[in-house]
C-alpha cells in the first residue's frame, strides 16, 4: 500500500505552466478561434485564451459542436483548435467524417483520463479507447507525456493541420495533467 500510495502522490506539473506553452503555441501558430467544453484540466488554458484578446473563444455544450465551429472558422479566414476532455471524443465520431470528407484542418488538444492514477472507472472505457477511436476516424494521433514536448507538439501538430488540411489530435497523458479524485 505504501508504494502504491507514494506513486498517487506523485506531484505532476502544475496546469499553469503547461497551459502557458501551449498557449505560447498557439499564438505562434496564429490560432484565433478557440472552441473548448468546459473542462478542469484545460481551465488554466481557456483562462489563458479568454484573456488573449486576439483569440476568440467559444463555449460549447458538446464536443461534436466544436468540430463544425472550427471548420466554420477555417472558412472564414481564422485557424481554430478544439480543447476537449478523452470522455468527449466519442461524442465526435460522426461529426468527424465533415474533417475527412471536407478536408478541413483540424487541431484537437485532448487531456486524457482513465489513465495513470484514475480513480473514476467511468472514465477508464473511453480513456483507453480514445487513440484507436481517433485512428479509426482518419485523424493523426500524437501522444504527449513530457511537458518539453508540448510547444514543440502544438507547433508541429499545427503545421501539419494548416498544410496537409488534416485533422490532428494531441492526447496530452494523465501523468501529466495529474489524476483527478472521484469520490
Amino acid at each position: 500500500m505504501y508504494h502504491f500510495q507514494s506513486l498517487m502522490s506523485e506531484p505532476s506539473l502544475p496546469q499553469s505552466v503547461w497551459a502557458q506553452y501551449i498557449h505560447q503555441a498557439f499564438t505562434e501558430a496564429g490560432i484565433g478561434h478557440v472552441a473548448y467544453v468546459p473542462d478542469a484540466g484545460h481551465k488554466d488554458l481557456i483562462d489563458l485564451c479568454h484573456a488573449d484578446a486576439a483569440m476568440r473563444t467559444v463555449s460549447l455544450t458538446t464536443e461534436e459542436e466544436g468540430i463544425a465551429l472550427v471548420a466554420g472558422a477555417w472558412l472564414g479566414g481564422v485557424r481554430g483548435v478544439l480543447l476537449m476532455q478523452s470522455s468527449g471524443v466519442g461524442n465526435c465520431i460522426n461529426m468527424l467524417s465533415l474533417i475527412q470528407e471536407c478536408r478541413f484542418p483540424l487541431i484537437m488538444i485532448v487531456t486524457m483520463r482513465g489513465q495513470w492514477g484514475e480513480s473514476n472507472p467511468w472514465q477508464v472505457p473511453m480513456g483507453q479507447a480514445t487513440a484507436a477511436v481517433l485512428n479509426a476516424c482518419g485523424v493523426i494521433v500524437q501522444p504527449v507525456d513530457s511537458v518539453d514536448d508540448l510547444a514543440p507538439h502544438v507547433t508541429a501538430a499545427a503545421e501539419l493541420a494548416f498544410v496537409s488540411n488534416r485533422a490532428v489530435a494531441l492526447l496530452i497523458g494523465q501523468r501529466l495533467t495529474g489524476a483527478k479524485k472521484f469520490e
